[in-house]
């Protein structure tokens, strides 16, 4: 009976007419302009037999065929569950984002969406209100979930979940999230019990089909979040693999901060005559971010690190490798700055204990590797700062798009010694920035004017947190199989002297 009604409320016309048979209890029913019109034309040739050539690096967006819905200008104007109007107004979230606005009219009819945004633009909620909203009233048998959110991280998964579990809590919609790092067993429980949405990261997803805990030949509605990040990643053949099991005449949402060629070939091979929002890479700083590039002498650099780490408020800063992150955190924790690292050597316990305490300002600064360029959202973080700079620039994208998000103001630094000039300004003109430089050293007052730095206490700190916060004993299980860890020894940059925290309220940016 479920199977029925899911394959009615999502089924396609492949050769045109309405993409909707039914409004399946939206206000507005079929006849309302937002449940039908979508013309489809063949997924796998014609909608793309038009695009044109593409300057290198990027490719041509498609041409569509059917004009997309206007943009609106508040939530109550979308055909959207009563419901979840009101869990939208409890969140206080009053205002749609513009790819929300442009979006959101267009996904609940059904049409395929190719999102180009900077991160932070309101991703989340674009794809996400619109993929609850037609999965509302529905009931997933075991094992078969009716929605998918595929996103490269683990972070970003968390992130995701946080964000919707509020408005799929108001419809009664069972949220799964599917990730390495953590117990495969408590995953599978949670598949085979039946839930509606499943956020994932390929791998395990991968494993637990594999294992006949999971099959997707119910999800109606596919979304990929960070496309470029799974095809940098190294996710492709098994974002492949999982696109071509899911339910072919489905709904299909690609969103993306930047577009190149390997996101090209999922475009082609997976979207039928998307509807786009776009923001042109030029455009991918927003005018309440500042970029900032500093010129430091390779001997002055640690010391202007550690005075930028001391400044009040929030920081995190970007290094290049693992043992560098260690490092750097082992310093500032000696030198009486609140510290904590965070790159892809811990366990996923470690790592979202480590970003609770950051996010409730437990510690100050997140010295991190490019895992947490993608999949961090964390309320007034005015400062990112790249210590090693990145490779290219959409690593650069990413990781300054962890500040100034949703509307906030924020400043990106980049300490660049004389060797790494040459490299900066060619990675600066291909993210379309011209930042502001500077040449700087530690302890003067050009420095603390942009960064806040200031002369770090010097007296070691020891992060600890109420011993009622700790996880009960065997609560988790690493990627190693130690279980149930808060401490001891042997682990680096101080991880024994740290103890998780409740969560934070902070969510993903709307």
């Amino acid at each position: 009976m479920n199977r029925t009604r899911t394959n009615d409320r999502f089924s396609r016309t492949r050769s045109g007419g309405s993409a909707r048979t039914g409004g399946s209890g939206r206000t507005g029913g079929s006849g309302s302009g937002r449940g039908g019109g979508y013309s489809g034309g063949s997924r796998r040739s014609e909608g793309y037999s038009r695009q044109r050539s593409a300057p290198q690096g990027e490719f041509a967006l498609p041409v569509t065929t059917t004009p997309a819905l206007p943009a609106v200008e508040a939530f109550a104007e979308l055909d959207m569950p009563a419901q979840l109007l009101a869990a939208l107004g409890r969140e206080g979230v009053t205002v749609p984002f513009p790819i929300q606005a442009a979006t959101l009219p267009n996904s609940l009819a059904g049409r395929d969406v190719l999102g180009r945004g900077r991160t932070g633009s309101g991703k989340t909620l674009a794809f996400g209100l619109a993929l609850l909203a037609r999965t509302a009233g529905l009931r997933a048998e075991p094992r078969q979930p009716l929605a998918l959110v595929l996103v490269p991280t683990r972070e970003l998964a968390q992130q995701v979940t946080d964000a919707l579990t509020p408005y799929a809590r108001s419809l009664s919609l069972r949220l799964a999230t599917v990730v390495g790092g953590m117990p495969i067993g408590r995953q599978a429980g949670a598949l085979r019990a039946g839930a509606e949405v499943v956020v994932a990261t390929p791998g395990r997803l991968k494993d637990l089909i594999e294992r006949g805990d999971c099959r997707l030949g119910q999800v109606a509605i596919t979304v990929l979040d960070e496309a470029d990040q799974m095809a940098d990643m190294g996710f492709m053949p098994q974002v492949t693999e999982l696109l071509n099991q899911v339910r072919p005449e489905g709904q299909r949402m690609l969103f993306s901060a930047t577009l190149d060629r390997n996101v090209d070939l999922l475009v082609r091979r997976y979207l039928s005559d998307p509807v786009v929002h776009s923001v042109d890479p030029s455009q991918g700083a927003v005018t309440t971010m500042e970029h900032h590039v500093l010129h430091v002498h390779g001997a002055d650099k640690h010391r202007t690190t550690t005075e930028i780490a001391a400044r009040e408020g929030r920081v995190l800063m970007f290094l290049d490798t693992k043992h560098a992150v260690d490092r750097l955190t082992e310093h500032l924790l000696n030198s009486g700055v609140r510290a904590a690292a965070l790159h892809g050597g811990k366990s996923q316990p470690q790592r979202t204990r480590t970003l609770t305490q950051f996010k409730t300002g437990h510690v100050t600064v997140l010295v991190a590797t490019n895992v947490a360029a993608r999949g961090i959202h964390v309320d007034n973080l005015d400062l990112v700062v790249n210590v090693d700079p990145p490779s290219d620039h959409k690593d650069y994208l990413h990781r300054g798009g962890r500040t100034a998000r949703a509307g906030e103001s924020g400043s990106v630094v980049t300490l660049v010694t004389p060797n790494q000039r040459r490299d900066m300004s060619r990675l600066m003109a291909a993210a379309g920035i011209t930042p502001q430089t500077t040449q700087v050293r530690s302890g003067e007052a050009e420095l603390n004017r942009i960064t806040g730095a200031q002369a770090p206490s010097g007296v070691p700190v020891v992060i600890t947190a109420p011993v009622a916060d700790r996880p009960r004993r065997g609560a988790s299980t690493s990627s190693r199989g130690r279980r149930g860890r808060t401490g001891g020894k042997g682990r680096s940059t101080g991880e024994a002297r740290r103890t998780p925290q409740r969560p934070s309220a902070s969510g993903a940016a709307a």
